[in-house]
């Protein structure tokens, strides 16, 4: 399918949604290949960082109403990547998740940004969570659970009520865009940062991620006691030997994730 690319280099998997036509709308079809990308990127044991992205001036304006309206009732919630316990789609995969957004982000593309652990955006990015605007909800869940520990509980109330549109100015003020930068320089910015991430121990990348994801439903004994159980993993793992080593050394680390 030429609307969902994936490719790696240098630790970094970037899988890009190139519909601008459509300005990034999903099908059903594009769905299943996009998710069968983040799967890939989770399992690859050469992938460290997964970069999604669009094309110039193009992310996800969500899922496409025409493919949905061909759909019957009861087979459209599919079009979710949660449910039945699992987590939603980036926020499940075990990797560290950076999203390039250059222009609308809206309904199932918000939420697919505000699932990724980074946010580097264009001047002309735009997040927009409609959904009430169709009879629906966040329909990952992202939107009403994980915005509010983003940007805080009022302005992700506002954003979810209104379905109005969230700048990228004032989501780097809000703390939900890592960086903005202007529309020609998005891709070096956002290779820049998955690339600088994916020098660290793929071994402890994996790690924070899940203490960082579990810990934001865990009381903080609960949390305390799996960073011990994973930092007793860490210090028996090659890569941290490895980090170690290289400091000792004054040379870069080359770690396995072991």
């Amino acid at each position: 399918m030429r609307e969902i690319r994936y490719g790696v280099a240098d630790g970094v998997a970037t899988l890009t949604i190139d519909r601008p036509e459509k300005r990034g709308a999903m099908t059903y079809a594009m769905l299943e290949e996009f998710t069968a990308g983040v799967t890939q990127a989770g399992s690859d044991p050469d992938v460290r960082v997964l970069l999604v992205t669009g094309v110039p001036g193009s992310f996800c304006a969500g899922i496409d109403l025409a493919d949905l309206a061909g759909r019957d009732p009861g087979d459209r919630g599919r079009a979710d990547n949660g449910g039945d316990g699992r987590l939603p789609l980036l926020m499940g995969c075990p990797k560290p998740v950076v999203a390039a957004v250059d222009g609308m982000a809206v309904g199932m593309g918000a939420e697919f940004a505000t699932q990724a652990d980074l946010r580097v955006v264009s001047t002309r990015a735009r997040f927009r969570w409609n959904f009430v605007h169709r009879g629906l909800v966040s329909d990952t869940g992202a939107g009403t659970w994980l915005l509010p520990r983003q940007i805080g509980v009022g302005p992700a109330m506002r954003l979810l009520y209104t379905g109005a549109d969230l700048g990228a100015d004032e989501a780097l003020a809000l703390g939900f865009a890592t960086a903005v930068v202007e529309p020609d320089a998005l891709p070096e910015a956002a290779a820049g940062l998955a690339a600088a991430i994916a020098t660290a121990s793929p071994f402890a990348l994996v790690r924070t991620k899940q203490l960082v994801r579990d810990g934001l439903g865990a009381d903080l004994p609960t949390h305390v006691g799996a960073t011990r159980a994973a930092l007793a993993d860490c210090f028996a793992s090659a890569d941290h030997a490895e980090g170690v080593a290289a400091f000792l050394e004054r040379r870069p680390a080359h770690f396995t994730g072991t």
